[in-house]
């Protein structure tokens, strides 16, 4: 058993919110990573010789390892310790980050991403599971949460700003390089605020289900960004589903007979868990539309520099910080379900509302209406998920519960990426073949009809996402406290 911290006069943890503090600095040094190199990615292929077939691994290699080892990163963590292993993960997604500012071929760089991906498995689980122990008290776990979900939420939009800052007046390589004085303060931080605590009982690793599930998501990422480049037509696209298929059957297979499994199937079983992952991995897949494309609309159509674009995504972050704090206010009165449906609702209708451009339309009254409503209702949704994702795990499950929170939401991502190209590309070449009428216009009216479409495909999913919490989400007023006397420090 871990050491249990010293409590003040309410039986409470008196480092609670410097811990919160220093966990949302590093959970933000995460999500922000996604969206910075995005921002930096056309200047780091030009510098290293990248070509445009290759320039999708400095994606994919962070995505692959981020994605495929969240799971056993979930429960390293429980086992080794929460604490110790956010300063691994920090300490190691820091020297990875150095490495790959000062790459000098582009292998070196996709090696530094797939180091990112890795040690962010390790530091996004132990994050999220620290809230969770760390907090007992309904109010207080209510807007620590809220915290963190306006870190999800708005996270990837200051990292456009951000990357754009850097990128236009400083170099590429600082969109990697600042997160290396940003881990080192957390570190500091961390050492005397947090305090540490591991899964009590059985702490065996389940190795044969760690591989199996390893192999089986590497599959799944990999034939996403296969079809994203290859199309879904393309054999080479379906193989690496069946291998995937394959592991993931066996890995299921595995942790219903093994005696200590790395997924515990009631972690999945659980109704409000099972649902809060089925939402956010739909959430995560429809998504991917709002910020790839329009961010390419902004830039190609609008004639927006990069840091202008990174701007017009200024208010979207600022309405998940306003509603954050309104939503971790309603949580504790009104339980997760309303939030989240009510929310979910909102952000469709906020991409339903986008779809309406056009190559001539204003910022002001096509997409700034649109990305606030889609703002306000998924900080609504953010900060219950992250809540229900937990729902009565219990300190032994903590981490692996957080990690399976954040795999929905990356595997959501990976599908959406590929999903949604591939709508975009098609429903663009069918829009020019039928609007020929339109002569040298026709591409561009083709192409920001395709951005359309795919706006009308994420708030299906985004709908659907709604349906899906408003049969599974069940758990009222108090969901926030585990085994009705909080969580055993």
């Amino acid at each position: 058993m871990s050491k249990k911290p010293v409590l003040d006069e309410n039986g409470l943890d008196p480092n609670r919110w410097r811990a919160l503090m220093v966990i949302a600095i590093a959970s933000l040094m995460v999500v922000l990573d996604a969206s910075i190199v995005n921002i930096a990615l056309p200047s780091a292929q030009k510098a290293l010789h990248i070509s445009d077939a290759n320039r999708q691994w400095v994606v994919t290699a962070y995505s692959l390892a981020f994605g495929s080892l969240l799971l056993l990163g979930g429960r390293i963590a429980d086992f080794v310790g929460r604490k110790k292993v956010f300063i691994i993960g920090l300490i190691g997604f820091a020297a990875a980050s150095g490495l790959g500012g000062i790459a000098s071929t582009q292998g070196l760089l996709f090696t530094a991403r797939g180091l990112q991906g890795a040690f962010g498995a390790l530091l996004a689980p132990a994050a999220l599971s620290l809230i969770n122990v760390t907090f007992t008290v309904p109010k207080e776990r209510a807007r620590a949460f809220g915290v963190y979900g306006a870190i999800s939420g708005g996270g990837a939009a200051i990292g456009l700003i951000l990357g754009g800052t850097l990128t236009e007046y400083a170099n590429w390589r600082w969109c990697l390089g600042v997160n290396v004085p940003i881990a080192i303060v957390a570190v500091l931080l961390a050492i005397p605020f947090i305090h540490e605590s591991k899964a009590p009982g059985n702490r065996s690793y389940d190795i044969p289900g760690a591989v199996s599930v390893t192999l089986g998501l590497v599959s799944l990422v990999y034939g996403f960004s296969q079809a994203a480049g290859h199309g879904w037509a393309n054999f080479s696209t379906y193989k690496f589903f069946i291998v995937a298929a394959v592991f993931l059957i066996a890995f299921f297979v595995i942790e219903k007979r093994v005696a200590n499994p790395l997924l515990p199937l009631r972690v999945l079983t659980e109704r409000n868990r099972g649902g809060s992952y089925i939402g956010t991995l739909l959430v995560g897949t429809g998504l991917f539309a709002m910020f790839l494309f329009l961010s390419i609309y902004m830039q190609s159509y609008l004639h927006y520099s990069s840091l202008r674009s990174g701007f017009a995504f200024l208010p979207f972050s600022m309405g998940v910080i306003v509603f954050a704090g309104i939503g971790s206010q309603l949580l504790p009165k009104v339980g997760p379900r309303p939030l989240m449906v009510t929310g979910l609702v909102a952000a469709a209708a906020g991409l339903l509302f986008l779809s309406r451009i056009t190559p001539t339309s204003s910022y002001t009254t096509a997409i700034l209406p649109a990305i606030i409503v889609m703002s306000s209702g998924l900080a609504l949704f953010f900060i219950p998920s992250a809540s229900t994702g937990l729902h009565n795990a219990g300190e032994h499950d903590a981490g692996v519960a957080s990690a399976v929170l954040n795999t929905s939401q990356q595997i959501g991502g990976s599908l959406g990426a590929a999903l949604l190209n591939t709508v975009a590309i098609s429903s663009a070449t069918t829009y020019a073949k039928s609007h020929t009428q339109l002569g040298a216009k026709v591409q561009v009216f083709a192409q920001v009809h395709g951005f359309s479409t795919t706006f009308i495909y994420g708030a299906g999913f985004l709908l659907l996402a709604a349906i899906v919490i408003a049969f599974t989400i069940n758990v009222g007023k108090d969901s926030l406290v585990e085994a009705e006397g909080g969580v055993a420090l």
